[in-house]
């Protein structure tokens, strides 16, 4: 990745910015972060953060935010649109945070490929604990906002990402990296921050089958 221009897939979550991490620690040069959206672009998919939460995380990571809105059926379409834009701002590669799911790594590599952008992956294979390990001992700080009811419980939610929390999740039989879907993080400080993001926790609620944390911006801080 030395000196090479990259545009990174921005979650919100834990993966996405290791992903962005490894990027920039092997000497890339990142360009944008880019998120989908739903059709409102007003919540991101999976994780379901606010517009301006994940705003306030592209600010302090100091490079431009580009969207998208799309439900599930326009998603690869919306992608390819946002994947050709990076293309004509001269911007070649794509960082993600896929760890193992092969599934998913090819669409990625598929998807991208047919607008010329080369998919990235530096968690690739990785044992999950291992890259968990690396993100708190780097001083990331992230929270469980979304829980899949179906597959942990939704006491979860809300609860602080440590080594303790992983050492919990896999006493229950629980995937501690999320992979499968079981939850999703958002995050808010570390290496690659200028600041701390100021969000406050406000309420949860559940719906088809998963608990939400609502996340807001702490606008007084912001």
């Amino acid at each position: 990745m030395e000196g090479i221009p990259f545009v990174a897939s921005w979650s919100g979550g834990k993966d996405s910015a290791m992903a962005y991490y490894r990027a920039i620690k092997a000497g890339g040069i990142p360009k944008r972060l880019w998120t989908m959206f739903e059709e409102d672009v007003e919540r991101s998919k999976s994780h379901a953060l606010p517009l301006e939460v994940v705003e306030a995380q592209a600010r302090r990571i100091g490079i431009p935010l580009m969207i998208r809105g799309s439900d599930w059926q326009g998603y690869e379409a919306q992608f390819l649109d946002a994947m050709s834009e990076c293309i004509a701002s001269d911007i070649h590669h794509g960082v993600f945070g896929d760890i193992d799911l092969e599934d998913h790594l090819e669409w990625v590599q598929k998807t991208c490929a047919k607008v010329g952008m080369e998919a990235v992956h530096p968690l690739w294979m990785e044992p999950r604990r291992k890259i968990l390990e690396e993100f708190i001992k780097e001083g990331f700080e992230a929270y469980i906002i979304v829980v899949n009811t179906k597959m942990m419980p939704a006491h979860f939610i809300g609860r602080k990402f440590t080594e303790e929390l992983m050492d919990e999740l896999e006493a229950l039989g629980i995937d501690a990296c999320g992979e499968s879907g079981e939850f999703h993080t958002v995050v808010v400080d570390g290496p690659i921050f200028s600041e701390r993001v100021p969000v406050v926790f406000s309420g949860q609620h559940e719906r088809d089958g998963y608990a939400f944390m609502a996340v807001e911006l702490d606008k007084p801080n912001e």
